[in-house]
């Protein structure tokens, strides 16, 4: 078979591949992130990329399909999108600022947990010592075991002194193990004299046994599996305390950046072989950062909690997820078994446990099981609401007694899909706008302080909300002509207005909000409220009534919530009664990794929460259209915007 060296600039990064492999996926094989959040179909543009040392009218040393997302001048210059590319010699390739995967701002803060604090805080120290406190019990425990050796009056088998000394230590009565470990047990036993670490997990599972005493060495890890970004979180098991976190992307983004589209991929050839391995590869390479960064042994991790939304957490354990997508949408799991590492792949202890906290519906998943739990609206007095912004918008309401929680397919406007200039919240992402309401001129602030290369879900919160002020688009939206200013010129799309002229951007052209881009975080932001009305009308109340609503997640956390309820995405209530969690997903797959009660309080609360189909309200559409207004068609819901 003939292959073709590629090279990719500005990282110099080069890579041998078969003739007719398409760029993008030479790009994934090279390790080089280029954004195609449309997952390679060819329709959202993102990939662009240019063929290097081509002269104009040229042709290219590569097979390209036609598409109208590219203008006739980059088409001139090399330009072609790396997903509708194949080669067809050896080339070289510029990755243009605007179609880099760069370095995301990616959401590690944690929320505190104080109503389980009595199950989480672990360490005491008594007497100058530290001394665990009763209740610590993590996903897997260390033991060390001093073990009398059989004599001719001890006649007791090797397998059942391992299970006596433990009891001796914690009575936990039954205990059990597998054929291969026994196995293993006379020859270690002997050859360390007598002397073992039993790792047992929470099911008083007899995992192993290691030589020696170990005990002070056991380490777990706490996992948000998101669909965007991978968060793993490394904590000391014996004392609870978190050592460090790490981060980065989630590699199945090459192949689409929504849930829909991956389960879609998952039915290609070999597809969910490539996403299975991709989410794999992607945790793998964070906990070797870990372990290198603290001089850990991979068999001192000895276990893992994962949160995540149901299809991430199917496809992490390779479970079909096709039917999450397809009437009545059901999960193939919702509670999934505690698994091994080495049954997916993971690269810690080989015996050590993996479990995933449990799924609601389809579109409601382990994360917002774990944003409940660390919230605490399920202990609560007061009625709360939990909103966790994406692709898809989850709310939760409830108390102590009662949850009830829904989906809003808000689309990926808030996430840069299907936004001209929309990206990442990455490097050189505008996240930060002002308007000046005399001359137009905008100020704007970037993630990392670098020249913009597009806009990302806060900035164009802000940009909607800068413009409607000023008048620049009235409350339906549309752009107004008549402003003075060269801000506003026609684009392909329609009117436009120019936040970053094309001499200030990092990129090769003016960075453009576009009327159908406008039109696109309209139809999100009414999908969110929408839901939030429409769920809180199910169980008697008004959403203005709701006394505590609480902020989830990545976007959430960079809101202006003055500006969000001013575009009509949150409600109108008092600004005290909102607050922000963080990444909750992660703090609540971090408690369950160190407390059994904790982890049974989550399947607690996946059971007790009632699930609402939207789809299925015929109440749904009347709202929405209320809702695509700015803020909305009924100016009293939102009384502090009309002062």
């Amino acid at each position: 078979m003939t292959t073709n060296k590629i090279i990719f600039h500005p990282d110099n990064n080069g890579i041998n591949i078969s003739q007719g492999t398409d760029i993008l996926e030479a790009a994934i094989t090279a390790g080089v992130y280029i954004n195609s959040p449309c997952g390679g179909k060819g329709v959202c543009g993102k990939c662009k990329v240019r063929i290097k040392h081509v002269h104009e009218g040229a042709p290219l040393p590569v097979e390209t399909k036609t598409t109208g997302l590219l203008t006739q001048d980059e088409l001139d210059q090399g330009f072609v999108l790396a997903c509708c590319t194949t080669i067809l010699t050896s080339i070289e390739v510029d990755v243009p600022p605007s179609s880099r995967l760069t370095k995301e701002q990616i959401l590690t803060q944690e929320t505190k947990i104080e109503h389980l604090e009595r199950v989480v805080s672990r360490i005491e120290t008594i007497e100058g010592e530290e001394k665990k406190v009763t209740g610590h019990t993590p996903l897997v425990r260390k033991l060390f075991l001093d073990i009398s050796p059989p004599t001719m009056d001890d006649h007791t088998s090797d397998l059942e002194r391992v299970y006596r000394e433990i009891n001796k230590l914690e009575e936990l009565g039954d205990i059990f193990t597998s054929l291969s470990n026994i196995r293993l047990i006379p020859g270690m036993l002997r050859d360390s004299n007598w002397q073992v670490t039993a790792l047992i997990g929470r099911d008083n599972k007899l995992l192993s046994l290691e030589p020696g005493d170990t005990s002070l060495r056991n380490f777990g890890l706490a996992i948000d599996v998101g669909t965007t970004t991978v968060v793993v979180q490394l904590v000391d098991l014996n004392t609870g305390k978190v050592i460090d976190t790490e981060a980065s992307y989630n590699r199945q983004a090459h192949h689409g950046a929504d849930v829909i589209t991956r389960i879609i991929f998952s039915h290609k050839k070999q597809g969910m072989d490539k996403l299975h391995q991709l989410i794999i590869d992607t945790i793998n390479d964070l906990i070797q950062a870990l372990i290198q960064e603290h001089n850990l042994r991979q068999d001192e991790i000895t276990s893992i909690i994962c949160a995540g939304n149901t299809t991430m957490l199917h496809l992490l354990l390779q479970i079909d997820p096709s039917h999450i997508r397809i009437d009545p949408y059901i999960p193939a799991v919702n509670f999934m078994p505690l698994i091994t590492a080495a049954e997916i792949g993971i690269k810690i202890n080989p015996h050590g446990l993996v479990a995933c906290l449990p799924h609601v519906a389809s579109y409601v998943g382990a994360d917002i099981t774990a944003g409940v739990l660390a919230s605490g609206i399920y202990q609560a007095d007061e009625i709360s609401m939990l909103i966790d912004i994406g692709t898809n918008g989850e709310i939760v309401i409830g108390n102590k007694d009662w949850l009830v929680c829904c989906a809003s397919s808000a689309g990926p406007a808030f996430e840069g899909g299907g936004i001209k200039a929309g990206i990442r919240a990455m490097e050189g992402a505008i996240q930060r706008v002002e308007i000046d309401p005399l001359n137009y001129t905008v100020r704007y602030n970037t993630i990392g302080q670098v020249k913009p290369i597009g806009i990302c879900g806060s900035g164009l919160i802000d940009t909607l909300t800068e413009l409607l002020k000023t008048k620049i688009i009235d409350q339906s939206g549309n752009i107004n002509a008549n402003i003075p200013t060269k801000r506003i010129l026609e684009t392909e799309d329609g009117l436009g207005f120019v936040l970053v002229w094309e001499e200030d951007a990092g990129g090769s052209e003016d960075i453009i909000i576009t009327q159908s881009d406008i039109s696109n975080l309209i139809f999100s932001k009414g999908a969110i409220y929408t839901a939030c009305v429409i769920l809180a009308k199910k169980i008697g109340f008004e959403v203005n009534d709701i006394e505590r609503i609480y902020i989830a997640g990545g976007f959430g956390n960079y809101l202006n919530i003055e500006k969000s309820i001013m575009i009509g995405l949150l409600p109108d209530i008092d600004r005290d009664r909102y607050r922000f969690i963080g990444n909750s997903s992660l703090s609540g797959a971090s408690c369950c990794l160190l407390s059994d009660e904790a982890m049974k309080e989550a399947e607690e609360i996946a059971r007790r929460m009632t699930y609402i189909e939207m789809s299925a309200d015929n109440s749904y559409m009347n709202e929405y259209t209320g809702a695509l207004f700015l803020p909305h068609t009924d100016m009293g819901r939102f009384p502090s915007m009309c002062r």
